[in-house]
């Protein structure tokens, strides 16, 4: 058995070749048999490999799926980024009706505790913006560095669906645009076809992705992860609101 790392919501060991996650805590149970069942829908519209979990023991609940190859990569191309654009386009036109009736919804913005534990001056100005953005697409919902994987200059798959819901299509542009090479943030808007408004829309939740961390590190009682949070909070706060 071989250790691989642990999310916000689960552990992941290799057994076998098999790779086997479990809930950090008991309300995400739920999250891995959503998967088990939206995914062996999903896998096959899309061009990348993903993880197909299939649940292999109830309580506690523990899913298994097959490794997804390759790994986290450093450096980000245009070949890599029309990968990624012709990924989200496959993603984001699934039938969001047909994603609904497997169980997968919205997901509400948790603003009461970004209220209560980020309190940095220029928030507000931030978080009023999130209002009557769509939530009619289904989304990956935690698209990063950590989750995209490839190997020799291509990618290779991408895994962690834990976060998958109905949403706003540029939640998954977030850091594909905004903190990667121009190369590949050019070659994925080209091939999905990025419009402006989407690009800012982008922009938005790319401010807000370290607030999420700021949650996570209280959720697991990282002190330095919470530090690490409100510095990108603060630091991204600066670049995006009231530009001048």
């Amino acid at each position: 058995m071989t250790y691989l790392g642990e999310g916000w919501d689960s552990t992941a060991v290799l057994v076998g070749g098999w790779v086997e996650r479990r809930p950090r805590r008991r309300e995400i149970g739920p999250q891995l048999v959503r998967e088990a069942t939206v995914m062996p829908w999903l896998a096959p519209r899309l061009p990348l490999p993903v993880p197909v979990p299939r649940i292999v023991s109830a309580d506690p609940v523990v899913a298994r799926h097959a490794f997804v190859p390759g790994g986290e990569l450093s450096t980000w191309t245009a070949p890599m980024g029309r990968q990624l654009g012709e990924f989200l386009l496959a993603l984001h036109a699934a039938p969001a009706g047909e994603a609904a009736r497997l169980g997968v919804t919205p997901t509400p913005l948790p603003l009461d505790r970004f209220l209560a534990e980020v309190r940095v001056p220029g928030a507000g100005e931030l978080l009023a913006r999130l209002g009557g953005l769509p939530a009619d697409t289904l989304v990956h919902g935690d698209l990063n560095p950590e989750h995209v994987l490839g190997h020799d200059g291509l990618l290779t798959g991408v895994i962690d669906f834990g976060d998958l819901h109905l949403g706003d299509p540029a939640t998954d542009l977030a850091w594909a645009l905004h903190d990667t090479s121009p190369e590949f943030a050019d070659a994925l808007a080209e091939v999905y076809g990025v419009t402006d408004a989407l690009c800012e829309r982008a922009a938005i939740w790319h401010a807000l992705t370290p607030w999420y961390d700021v949650l996570r590190g209280n959720d697991t009682d990282d002190p330095e992860m919470v530090q690490i949070g409100l510095a990108g909070v603060q630091e991204r706060l600066r670049r995006w609101v009231s530009p001048t």
